[in-house]
């Protein structure tokens, strides 16, 4: 053997193994002794099953047989054994060999090393063993009280084959929702399969949820199978389904009564088992009154409808969300930005949130970027939120019709207090001490009356020696 061509192969780092036509071993490198304990002396001249390799995942499929020229390699995960009796993963590829008239002359089999990733795959499989799935109240973040029925609704939905009809605005978490719906139900094992009504136009919608035939229309080229048809045994989100036209609510209103349908361009029927979740950011009932959505669709959807409350009704969970995005962007970024200035906390409790929780995402994003510190300061904010004018006008764009004014909904509880449900000690323990025992402030943020506080501290315990509303700091 020439002796450069010999160094190269005692080099490699990994195991090779060249054999004959009858699959004796030729060439066995330093790495194969390693691996295996073996010696080349006595792996060279023995038959190449002598170490057992036991392969289990095929990564391809090339044969391994003569044949005119050299093929893909074949690969698999494989257990080879040791002199001692012990085994090690490898990832086995294996690759002909054939002379310039395609004889067939032997093969190639190159062992990479996988213990170590196995290793690390082990390790994580214990990590996520010790850490339960996240919940939809975890997913979800915030303690508010409307926040809590939903996580309520979420778990009823979960136990029921029902359909879902989500409702609230745009980027209050509907697709989230659904998410956590099908991940908690039965039809977990099932498949996801999401489709936004709004973002396709009615002759492509129909092709992507009921699929169609070969030669349906130009370009149909081969038969395809739509949403409906993919989500067989699972879900099928129907996001912005108050974007419907009059036509594709009668097609999905079949689809809904029967779960029956037919590919476009073929008369055949097909069934799929399919759990719908519709939602929208849209007042159905107003469409349906108005005449541009069907009644007998809207009874269809509306089984059992969830209504997500938009981020200016949890004035309890803002500043909870951003600490979370906080802790993301942290982890994503490698800063370490801990805290939000007085001002920044003000501003994010009294903005209306057009944009609800995604906004807020961006928002905190945004001062990712131009933070230099630990602390989340007033121009580090967006400027349509950090600017008083900008923001007026925002909201005064933004917010539907009845909603309270200023932005932040202060909700009148002068003569509803005593109904109103209290937030948890800790949370209530956690604002007192942010706001420096400052029960006006407390009050302004959970939209309540400050005696409210104070009653309230009294029954969780908080209240210690103070003799009433009025003592300590203004209240």
């Amino acid at each position: 053997m020439d002796l450069n061509w010999q160094m190269i192969v005692e080099s490699l780092p990994h195991g090779l193994v060249v054999t004959n036509p009858r699959s004796v071993i030729q060439v066995w490198n330093q790495t194969m002794e390693v691996l295996t304990g073996y010696p080349a002396a006595e792996a060279v001249g023995r038959d190449s099953s002598f170490f057992h390799p036991e392969c289990g995942i095929v990564f391809g499929s090339a044969e391994v047989s003569a044949g005119p020229a050299l093929t893909i390699p074949r690969l698999e995960e494989c257990r080879i054994q040791r002199r001692d009796g012990g085994h090690v993963p490898v990832l086995k590829a294996t690759r002909k060999l054939a002379d310039d008239s395609g004889q067939f002359q032997g093969t190639v089999l190159i062992f990479s090393d996988l213990r170590s990733l196995k290793s690390l795959e082990g390790r994580l499989a214990r990590l996520r063993a010790m850490v339960p799935p996240a919940s939809a109240a975890e997913r979800l973040v915030g303690d508010s009280a409307a926040l809590r029925e939903v996580n309520e609704r979420i778990r009823l939905a979960a136990e029921s084959n029902a359909t879902i009809l989500i409702l609230g605005e745009t980027g209050t978490g509907k697709e989230l929702v659904a998410e956590e719906i099908h991940e908690r139900s039965a039809r977990a094992r099932g498949p996801l399969i999401k489709l936004n009504c709004a973002a396709l136009p009615e002759t492509l919608l129909e092709s992507e949820l009921f699929g169609h035939a070969r030669g349906a229309f130009t370009g149909a080229v081969k038969d395809k199978p739509g949403r409906f048809e993919l989500a067989h045994g699972g879900t099928l989100m129907l996001d912005e389904i108050g974007d419907l036209s009059p036509l594709m609510q009668v097609k999905l209103l079949r689809l809904l009564q029967h779960h029956e349908f037919e590919r476009l361009g073929e008369s055949k029927t097909r069934h799929a088992d399919v759990r719908i979740i519709a939602a929208t950011h849209r007042d159905l009932r107003q469409l349906v009154d108005a005449g541009r959505f069907r009644e007998d669709f809207f009874y269809r959807l509306n089984v059992f409808p969830i209504h997500l409350p938009p981020l200016r009704e949890r004035g309890t969970d803002i500043l909870l969300l951003a600490r979370h995005f906080m802790d993301r962007f942290n982890r994503e970024t490698g800063k370490s930005i801990v805290d939000l200035s007085p001002d920044v906390r003000r501003i994010l409790l009294d903005f209306c949130w057009p944009g609800n929780v995604r906004q807020l995402e961006n928002a905190i994003e945004h001062a990712f970027v131009t933070c230099p510190g630990t602390e989340i300061g007033l121009f580090d904010l967006p400027v349509e939120i950090r600017l008083t004018h900008l923001r007026e006008q925002l909201c005064r764009k933004s917010v539907p019709t009845g909603l309270a004014s200023p932005p932040f909904p202060r909700r009148d509880f002068t003569r509803r207090d005593s109904r109103v449900e209290p937030p948890p000690r800790e949370q209530l323990e956690r604002l007192l001490v942010e706001c420096h025992q400052n029960r006006a402030e407390v009050a302004r943020r959970l939209g309540v009356d400050r005696t409210t506080i104070w009653r309230w501290m009294k029954r969780c315990g908080l209240a210690g020696n103070q003799d009433g509303p009025s003592a300590g700091q203004p209240g």
